[in-house]
């Protein structure tokens, strides 16, 4: 599902000058503080995240990768809605399913108290833990499943298939909420993906 400000007009604002002022606001050694900065709106800009986190702008990929990573640095979520935010404009953007994708993954002390450190499309690295949970949606006609790890606020990565099967190499059964799941342990914390009777169903 695309998520984006409805009811808006493209606007002027460009990508370079969106990136321009990102550079000047940015510090050196950390994220920008997003989620200090109060801009006016702008409207909507055209660039879309595709599922595979490719960033589009004007219907062309976007081909420089530091062009990116600097924009998913200044990319925050207000509601349902996705911006690209400065301190002096904030304007929406459209993203097909979550902003980022989880491309790798390591496993630090395995076992139950083991630490799954993502890595993601744009160079992030989260370790999944009780402040950065893994989820996984299932689509309600096939049942395919769609997992996701919490990358920073309320931005998450999807998953990507070659990661998800490696992460089910590595789950266990557990007891969850009275119930028997399928699931993983990152850093204390058990997140579950599937209910054990339908996994041996299937």
């Amino acid at each position: 599902m695309v998520k984006a400000m409805s009811g808006q007009i493209p606007v002027s604002p460009d990508a370079e000058g969106i990136a321009q002022s990102a550079r000047a606001a940015k510090k050196s050694g950390g994220l920008p503080p997003v989620h200090l900065w109060n801009p006016p709106f702008c409207g909507d800009l055209d660039m879309h995240i595709a599922r595979d986190g490719t960033w589009f702008y004007l219907g062309t990929p976007i081909g420089r990768p530091e062009l990116v990573r600097l924009f998913s640095t200044i990319l925050r979520k207000d509601g349902e809605n996705y911006f690209l935010v400065t301190p002096v404009e904030k304007v929406g953007i459209t993203v097909e399913d979550a902003p980022f994708v989880a491309v790798d993954f390591e496993v630090r002390n395995p076992g139950e108290m083991q630490t799954l450190l993502f890595e993601t499309n744009v160079g992030d690295r989260v370790e999944a833990g009780p402040d950065a949970a893994i989820r996984v949606e299932r689509d309600a006609q096939t049942g395919e499943p769609s997992p996701y790890v919490l990358v920073r606020s309320n931005l998450e990565a999807l998953i990507d298939r070659k990661s998800f099967y490696r992460l089910v190499e590595i789950g266990v059964h557990q007891e969850h909420e009275g119930n028997s799941w399928f699931g993983i342990h990152s850093r204390g914390a058990f997140f579950p993906i599937i209910p054990s009777d339908e996994l041996t169903e299937a």
